[in-house]
């Protein structure tokens, strides 16, 4: 695929999307906001895809909106915030994706990654949820998510103030899962992401990062009990569990059948469509 703003390439069952801007230290365009939906599409499409990685070419991940190449049409009836056309596509993937962030990640550089299920980020990175110094508004569901991953004082704190985090605290507060050298960066992120690879079934993290996500806007654990049982009682036919508890016994890599095209069993909350009303 061709694209101007980011680069997209697979390698080792690993797609690897790339903000690639680094004149314009990676500043969120109009442009941007098109092309990553369509990589994402196509690695959720791609059955060979196990894991998004995404990451930043040049010093600085994301500074923030750019809108030097031209403004959007506000006025259209469908109209969605630049940012959100990327969190939102992004929050609904059946694969796990992990952000490697360094250097400056500021405004969208931080919401872009909230839907991200493992965040990495260098010693240099820096994060900050800037809109209230700049006069805006938060964007990319950030209200909803930041809360989720930082909980909700902290969230306060940081778009509040408006201030920079430095990664130390932003590992401190769970934003990010590890901290590393900027030179291990990337041969960390993609440790991780063969791991996944090796050891985790297809359809098991397609469920999970879309469970854990839908599960937050129950206001008690029923929902997530009664779809529990539905997914054991499943699991016990599937041959991915045989696979993964055989493999375990047998002290070997799994090798699991399902696919997430034909096997994502079809009761899943988001998978149902909604009584028409009438």
């Amino acid at each position: 695929m061709t694209f101007e703003a980011i680069t997209y390439a697979v390698e080792d069952r690993i797609a690897t999307i790339t903000l690639d801007r680094p004149a314009a230290r990676n500043g969120y365009t109009i442009r941007m906001a098109r092309e990553l939906p369509e990589a994402f599409a196509a690695a959720d499409a791609d059955e060979d895809v196990r894991v998004v990685v995404i990451n930043a070419n040049g010093k600085d991940f994301c500074v923030g909106m750019d809108l030097t190449g031209g403004g959007d049409d506000f006025t259209a009836a469908d109209w969605v915030e630049p940012a959100s056309r990327a969190t939102r596509p992004l929050s609904k993937l059946n694969k796990p994706v992990i952000a490697a962030v360094h250097g400056a990640a500021v405004g969208v550089g931080s919401t872009l990654i909230l839907p991200a299920d493992i965040r990495i980020a260098a010693s240099d990175a820096r994060f900050g949820f800037v809109f209230a110094r700049r006069g805006l508004f938060p964007e990319g569901g950030s209200t909803w998510f930041l809360p989720r991953i930082v909980g909700l004082a902290r969230a306060q704190e940081w778009m509040l103030t408006g201030r920079l985090i430095p990664a130390a605290e932003a590992v401190a507060a769970g934003l990010v899962s590890q901290v590393v050298e900027p030179e291990a960066l990337l041969d960390k992120t993609y440790e991780i992401a063969r791991d996944l690879i090796a050891n985790t079934a297809p359809v098991a993290t397609a469920v999970i990062r879309r469970t854990l996500l839908h599960m937050q806007g129950e206001d008690t654990p029923e929902a997530a009990f009664r779809l529990d049982s539905k997914l054991i009682a499943h699991a016990f036919a599937s041959p991915d569990t045989v696979e993964g508890i055989t493999a375990f016994l047998q002290k070997r890599e799994p090798r699991f059948p399902g696919t997430v095209a034909t096997d994502i069993p079809q009761f899943l909350p988001w998978s149902v469509p909604a009584p028409q009303s009438d």
